[in-house]
């Protein structure tokens, strides 16, 4: 690929319309992060020169976690390398022998690898269901004299760990339910609003915002790479909750800072998500999302989760083709006829049900959206 990010990608030297990018809100090439990422570098250079615990915890990264912390209406926000080093080195610091993981069966896989290397024993639900999660969680019990949740057998912590917007599949976590149950039962909640963040709730903090349980979790996973257009992680919740990670979450401690720029430039996209424009271009976004939706249901193409009212939307729309090498025959034509969008196929997605993962843009026009459903049609022909 030759270029920026864009609703347009130059790969292999071929001009193509991008339907593959998690920049949501096309802020990746937006002149106010390019101009305040090269105002960094000319304040700050180009590298962090070591991890933040060292030497590299350079002045913006305070303004960067001031900004997230009001932005989610959270005490303190920490900022990690990735959002999968967020992920793993939360849930490392959370828990460990001893203590108990359970998760989404369709979790990110940064989520599964956190929960596995943090050595606590690990319990997974199938995707969405508030049953089999509640029966999980009613094997552990709260003492009335200390509070602390206890297994029948064995003390220890439980966390239950969700996606709020489910990357593969787009659709939602059952948040609220959840949130109730994991009070019920004395167990703390960490949820990752990476497909969220920037798109949902009135001032788009996220799914929690927009159900009304952000006060309600105890620990929120962004990502400054997706609708934020940048790169890095952060973790947003308590100062108790900072204060460990910075003395315990292993990927911060042991990764080298984000370089200046890279956090200048996300600072910028804070304020921007947070501002009128922000709101401008994510109404923007979710007009192309319906065009998409409508367009595909008007060509008797079904997505994976069809027929999405307004208020469960997200701007993953997968076509789900189950073969593999289907997939696979579908994005290479679709990249002769001047469209890019790469298969997803096992293990990211399920043996089965491999598929074309269509993601919307605010960057994105009518025309190049209507464009792709015509194409699309004639293949499914």
């Amino acid at each position: 690929m030759d270029g920026p990010q864009g609703p347009r990608l130059r790969v292999d030297g071929r001009e193509v319309i991008n339907f593959s990018s998690n920049d949501y809100l096309g802020l990746a090439n937006d002149p106010v992060l390019r101009d305040a990422a090269a105002r960094a570098i000319e304040r700050h250079g180009v590298g962090a020169g070591a991890s933040r615990l060292v030497c590299g915890n350079l002045a913006p990264y305070a303004e960067l976690e001031a900004r997230l912390a009001a932005f989610k209406g959270k005490p303190a926000a920490v900022v990690f390398s990735s959002g999968y080093a967020a992920n793993v080195g939360t849930i490392g610091a959370l828990v460990g022998r001893g203590d108990t993981v359970i998760l989404d069966k369709l979790n990110h896989a940064s989520i599964i690898d956190g929960a596995r290397q943090s050595g606590a024993t690990l319990r997974v639900y199938p995707h969405g269901d508030l049953n089999k999660l509640e029966k999980l969680l009613k094997s552990f019990v709260r003492s009335p004299v200390t509070g602390v949740t206890q297994h029948r057998k064995n003390a220890g912590r439980v966390l239950v760990v969700t996606e709020t917007v489910f990357s593969m599949d787009g659709d939602r976590a059952p948040l609220r339910e959840i949130v109730e149950l994991k009070e019920r039962y004395g167990a703390w909640l960490m949820i990752d609003e990476a497909h969220a963040t920037g798109l949902l709730g009135q001032r788009r903090r996220g799914l929690a915002e927009e159900l009304g349980v952000e006060d309600r979790v105890d620990a929120t996973i962004g990502t400054l790479s997706k609708a934020l257009g940048c790169a890095g992680g952060f973790v947003c919740g308590s100062r108790a909750l900072a204060g460990l990670l910075i003395n315990r979450a292993r990927s911060l401690i042991y990764s080298t800072a984000l370089p200046p720029a890279i956090v200048a430039a996300a600072c910028a996209a804070v304020e921007f998500v947070m501002s009128d424009a922000g709101g401008q271009r994510c109404r923007a976004l979710w007009e192309r999302v319906n065009e998409l939706l409508r367009g595909l249901e008007s060509a008797g193409m079904a997505v994976a989760s069809p027929a999405r009212p307004q208020t469960a939307r997200s701007a993953i729309v997968p076509l789900v083709l189950g073969d593999a090498a289907r997939a696979v025959e579908w994005s290479d034509e679709l990249f002769k006829r001047g469209f890019f969008v790469p298969a997803i196929r096992y293990p990211t997605v399920a043996r089965g049900a491999a598929r074309l993962r269509l993601t919307v843009t605010a960057s994105h026009t009518s025309e190049q959206v209507g464009s792709l459903v015509e194409t699309l049609s004639r293949l499914n022909r």
